[in-house]
């Protein structure tokens, strides 16, 4: 087995590039896919760097996309080892990034290089968008670059993105679809006043514990055959001055709905409204769109997937739409068809990060293949 997934991903593990710094782990792509015919255009967005990098200017175009951002490593004294200093230990490889998502990344590189090697005059077009901004709060990135594309109508037609999708076993699931993702930020009014003197006060923790406790027994849809039901859940709550003697003005309340196919974000806001509104609670409330739901069928890039998971593995895969969120909700829009396939994700965001070696050599396997399959 050769090294050369396992040297990318140590020297891009090594660049510190916590969202949003890249630390010139782009550069570095960069210039290997320049060596093989890449056009390479940097596209800066206030704090974010991102990448397109593109051969050929005919379609169909397959895009491998990606992140070279990590998140925090948190507390360094839990760490067994350096994570920025990538090393392996009993054939895994250690480091923040080794397995969102640097380790992908590397494998799409030596993927894509082996790959043109062997047919330098493939069909259509390869392209990589890679931001730093996944981890954060994706402003700048991924969305930033694809109304770029938009307005100069370059379209993706497949795009792989190289999230940590498998659970147990390298390409035991891929994600090909993903929920949407809704939060609302929920003010509850009341009069702050003495708990010896409820009267004269107004108590908005009473006064939303009924709605709040409707809105969380509520079904708002069966799901389907690709998604489970749409999920309500209470992510923060906040309220009182910290004394046990003041009944507080207001109540904060944060939630979040993951929701199917079945439903759609302006249905979901309506029905919270028509509950708070049946509940007679004077509030205010902010609504994010974080993701509208996708869904890649049956077709061209799923099946060309599962084909090389199979001859790489031996084994089928499970394609999955559980999880978060990831950038494929901002190219799936465009009309692309999209998948999630990447290493698994058993340590990621934690400490000890760490991602097999054997799992990274195969999956630039699997990669290259999807590539024949689609473009040979």
């Amino acid at each position: 087995m050769t090294q050369d997934v396992l040297l990318l991903a140590q020297d891009l593990i090594a660049r510190p590039s916590v969202t949003p710094l890249d630390e010139g782990c782009q550069p570095l792509m960069a210039e290997r896919l320049a060596a093989k015919g890449f056009a390479i255009e940097s596209m800066v967005f206030e704090d974010t760097t991102n990448m397109w990098a593109r051969r050929g200017t005919e379609g169909p175009l397959f895009c491998f996309a990606g992140h070279t951002d990590v998140v925090p490593v948190g507390d360094l004294n839990r760490w067994h080892t350096a994570p920025f200093d990538p090393v392996v230990i009993d054939g895994y490889l250690h480091g923040r990034g080794a397995a969102d998502m640097k380790g992908s990344l590397a494998a799409m590189v030596v993927a894509t290089e082996r790959f043109i090697d062997k047919h330098p005059d493939h069909q259509g077009s390869i392209a990589f968008l890679i931001t730093s901004d996944e981890e954060g709060p994706f402003i700048n990135g991924t969305t930033r670059v694809i109304d770029t594309l938009e307005a100069r109508n370059e379209k993706i037609t497949w795009s792989l993105v190289g999230e940590p999708s498998s659970t147990h076993k390298l390409g035991d699931v891929v994600k090909n679809g993903r929920r949407g993702s809704l939060t609302g930020n929920l003010i509850v009014k009341g009069i702050q006043g003495h708990v010896a003197y409820p009267h004269l006060a107004d108590n908005p923790i009473h006064k939303a514990a009924p709605a709040l406790d409707e809105l969380a027994r509520m079904v708002w849809d069966k799901g389907n055959e690709f998604f489970p039901p749409t999920s309500f859940q209470i992510a923060n709550i906040n309220g009182g001055t910290g004394a046990s003697n003041v009944i507080p003005g207001i109540l904060e309340v944060m939630f979040n709905f993951r929701y199917s196919t079945e439903v759609t974000a302006e249905l979901l806001i309506q029905r919270v409204l028509n509950i708070l509104d049946a509940h007679g609670l004077d509030y205010d409330i902010d609504w994010v769109f974080n993701g509208l739901p996708f869904l890649t069928g049956e077709g061209a890039l799923l099946d060309a997937t599962k084909e090389a998971v199979k001859a790489i593995t031996g084994q089928d895969t499970d394609p999955q739409t559980s999880g978060g969120t990831s950038d494929g909700r901002f190219i799936a829009p465009t009309g692309a068809q999209v998948i999630e396939l990447g290493p698994v994700n058993a340590t990621i965001h934690k400490v000890n990060e760490c991602v097999s070696v054997e799992d990274l050599e195969q999956l630039a396997l699997i990669y290259e293949r999807i590539l024949e399959n689609l473009l040979c």
